[in-house]
C-alpha cells in the first residue's frame, strides 16, 4: 500500500485541473497580451480565474494579482508593502514561526533599515496576542502573521489580531500568509480586517508554480518585478496562463465540499494521533488545524523514521518542505518549547480529502513494527 501523507507539502492535482492545464498548453496557447483571437481567449481565461478567486474570497477581482506561488506572494506583500509605505514608518511585526519566505524577506528588510520585531508564541505554537499588540505604535506599517503554521498545524486569531492592532493603529497593514489554510478555512479577508493574504495553488490539489496574493484596493505596495506592465503593473511577465486557471479550478472544486473535506481530514488526523500516542515515548505537538499532526517519535532520529516509513510506501516530512533538505533545527518546534532529543526527532504527517483511513491504519502498524528496531540500533550505537 501507498499512503502519502505530505499533502502540506504538496498536493496532488485533481484530474479535472490536469485536463484543463493540458487543454491550455495544447490547444489554448495564445499569449495573453496578443491582440488575435487566441489572444484575447487566453486573456479570458485569467479574466475568469480572477472573477472565481475574488468570489470565494469576497473581494474585487481587481484585488487578486497572480504570482509565481506562495513565496513570491509574501515577498510582494512584505517586500513591496513595506517600501511603498517607508514614510509613514519604519516597524514591522512578525512571529517566531514564521515560514522562511516570510522570514526572509524580512532579514532583507532589516539589512536595508526596517526594524523587525519578532513576538514569541506558547508552547502551542500561537502567537502571544497581547505582546504582539503591545509593540503596535506609531511607526508600526505591516503586521504579518501567519494563519496556519506549516509543521505543527497551529492556528492564529487573525480576525482577532486585525481588530486589536488597527483599533490601535488603523493604518497598519494585515498581512496573513494564509498558503496552508486556504481550502481549509473559509476566509473572507475583507471582513477579518486583512489587507493583504498570500495563497498558493499546489497546497489545495492545484498546479505548482502559481499563487495569488490579494492586495486590498488602495492598499499601497510597490511591484517587484518590473517588465511589461502586466496585471496593472503590479506583477509584470506573461501570466501563466495553465496554472492561472488550473489554480481557480481547484480552488472552486476544493471549497465545493469543504465541511465534508475538512470533517474527513479531521477524522484522520485525530485517529492518528489517538493510535500513536498509546505507543510508548510517542508524542503529539500538533495545533488545530485539520489537516496537519505534528508527532515526535523520541528516540529515532526523523530523518531515519522518515526514510524508514518510506521503504513501507508511507510519505511524510521531517519539517517544512522548503527547508527539510537542510538539516538545519526548526525553528517552529524551538520556539514551543521541546527539548533537543525530541527536535531531531519529530515528523509531519498532513492530509487531503484523498486520503483513507485505511492508509491511517497501515501507517500506525508500520510505525508500531518499525519503533522498536529503530530505537535497538540507536541505543547499541
Amino acid at each position: 500500500m501507498e499512503a502519502y501523507f505530505d499533502n502540506s507539502a504538496t498536493t496532488p492535482v485533481y484530474p479535472e485541473v490536469r485536463d484543463l492545464v493540458v487543454k491550455l498548453m495544447e490547444q489554448d496557447y495564445g499569449n495573453p497580451s496578443s491582440l488575435y483571437q487566441k489572444g484575447v481567449d487566453a486573456a479570458r481565461y485569467v479574466s475568469d480565474a480572477k472573477d472565481k478567486i475574488a468570489r470565494l474570497l469576497k473581494v474585487q477581482a481587481k484585488e487578486i494579482v497572480f504570482t509565481s506561488g506562495g513565496t513570491e506572494s509574501n515577498n510582494m506583500a512584505l517586500i513591496g508593502g513595506a517600501l511603498a509605505n517607508r514614510r509613514a514608518g519604519n516597524k514591522i511585526i512578525t512571529t517566531v514561526v514564521e515560514h522562511a519566505s516570510v522570514g526572509s524577506p524580512l532579514t532583507f528588510l532589516e539589512d536595508i533599515g526596517f526594524d523587525v520585531v519578532r513576538i514569541p508564541t506558547g508552547s502551542d505554537g500561537v502567537v502571544d496576542v497581547d505582546r504582539l499588540v503591545d509593540e503596535v505604535d506609531d511607526d508600526t506599517i505591516i503586521v504579518s502573521v501567519m494563519y496556519v503554521n506549516n509543521e505543527i498545524g497551529a492556528v492564529m486569531p487573525v480576525e482577532d489580531i486585525a481588530r486589536r492592532i488597527k483599533e490601535k493603529n488603523p493604518s497598519v497593514l494585515f498581512h496573513v500568509d494564509a498558503i496552508q489554510a486556504f481550502g481549509k478555512y473559509v476566509i473572507y479577508p475583507k471582513r477579518m480586517g486583512i489587507d493583504m493574504m498570500s495563497i498558493s495553488s499546489h497546497k489545495f490539489h492545484g498546479p505548482k508554480g502559481v499563487g495569488a496574493l490579494f492586495i486590498k484596493d488602495r492598499v499601497k505596495v510597490k511591484p517587484v518585478i518590473y517588465g511589461g506592465g502586466q496585471q496593472g503593473g503590479m506583477r509584470s511577465g506573461t501570466e501563466n496562463v495553465p496554472g492561472i486557471a488550473g489554480m481557480a479550478l481547484a480552488a472552486e472544486m476544493t471549497y465545493r465540499d469543504l465541511d465534508a473535506n475538512v470533517a474527513h481530514m479531521r477524522e484522520l488526523k485525530e485517529h492518528l494521533i489517538d493510535e500513536l500516542t498509546q505507543i510508548d515515548d510517542v508524542y503529539s505537538n500538533s495545533g488545530d488545524a485539520p489537516h496537519i499532526a505534528s508527532i515526535t517519535f523520541k528516540g529515532v532520529r526523523s530523518e531515519v523514521m522518515l526514510h524508514a516509513l518510506e521503504e513501507k510506501g508511507i510519505y511524510v516530512s521531517s519539517g517544512s518542505a522548503c527547508s527539510s533538505n537542510k538539516h538545519s533545527t526548526s525553528s517552529t518546534l524551538k520556539a514551543i518549547g521541546l527539548p533537543p532529543e525530541k527536535l531531531e526527532s519529530t515528523l509531519r504527517f498532513s492530509f487531503s480529502p484523498e486520503n483513507t483511513m485505511e492508509q491511517i491504519d497501515y501507517a500506525v502498524e508500520c510505525c508500531k513494527e518499525l519503533l522498536p528496531i529503530l530505537r535497538r540500533y540507536v541505543r547499541k550505537k
